[in-house]
C-alpha cells in the first residue's frame, strides 16, 4: 500500500479537526502525484490508490470546504480587514480550484482505465502537482491567518457547535445542529 491514513480523529478541538482535514488533503494530493511518478507499482495499485483519491477528492474535500464556508466564514466575517480579507480569499480560492480538480478527477479516472499507459500517468502527475501547490497556497493561508482567529475569537461553545456540524456533515442522514 502506498500511503495508510491515521483514524480519524475524536478530538473536539476544532482546530485540531480542520488541521487533521488538511493533512488529508496534502496526503491525498501527494498519493496522486506519487502514483504518477512512480513506475514500479502493479496494476492493482495504482488502480487502489487511484480510486481513494477520487473518493476523497468527490466525496471528502466538499465536505472539508462546506466545514468551512457555512460554519467558519459566518462566525469569522466582520472581525477585521485581516480576517475578512483571508476569508474573501479563501471562498474565491474554493471556485478557483475547480477547474483543476475536475482536471485531477479527471485524469484519476483516465489512469484508472489503463493504470499502465504511461502518458496517463505522467498528466495525472503533472495534474496533482500543479494542485499541491494551488493547494498549498491555500492552506497555509488557512493556517496561519483562520485558523487562529478561530481560537481567539470563537468561544468554546461557540466551536463546540462547530465540532457538532462538522460532525453531522459526515453522517449521511443527520442535520447539522441549528446555529
Amino acid at each position: 500500500m502506498l500511503i495508510s491514513l491515521k483514524p480519524r480523529s475524536q478530538t473536539e478541538d476544532l482546530v485540531g479537526l480542520l488541521l487533521d482535514c488538511h493533512q488529508r488533503i496534502r496526503t491525498f494530493v501527494r498519493l496522486a502525484e506519487e502514483v504518477g511518478r512512480r513506475t514500479d507499482l502493479r496494476e492493482s495499485e495504482v488502480v487502489d490508490a487511484c480510486q481513494r483519491c477520487e473518493r476523497y477528492f468527490k466525496e471528502g474535500l466538499p465536505l472539508h470546504i462546506e466545514d468551512e464556508e457555512k460554519s467558519l466564514l459566518p462566525r469569522l466575517g466582520g472581525l477585521g480587514q485581516g480576517v475578512d480579507g483571508a476569508l474573501a480569499t479563501m471562498k474565491a480560492q474554493h471556485l478557483e480550484h475547480t477547474p483543476l480538480l475536475l482536471a485531477l478527477l479527471d485524469a484519476l479516472r483516465m489512469v484508472q482505465l489503463e493504470p499502465g499507459a504511461e502518458p496517463r500517468r505522467e498528466h495525472l502527475r503533472h495534474v496533482a502537482a500543479q494542485l499541491r501547490t494551488e493547494f498549498e497556497r491555500h492552506l497555509s493561508l488557512e493556517e496561519q491567518v483562520i485558523f487562529p482567529a478561530v481560537r481567539r475569537h470563537l468561544s468554546r461553545d461557540a466551536q463546540s457547535l462547530v465540532v457538532q456540524e462538522l460532525r453531522a456533515r459526515r453522517r449521511p442522514s443527520a442535520k447539522p445542529p441549528a446555529s
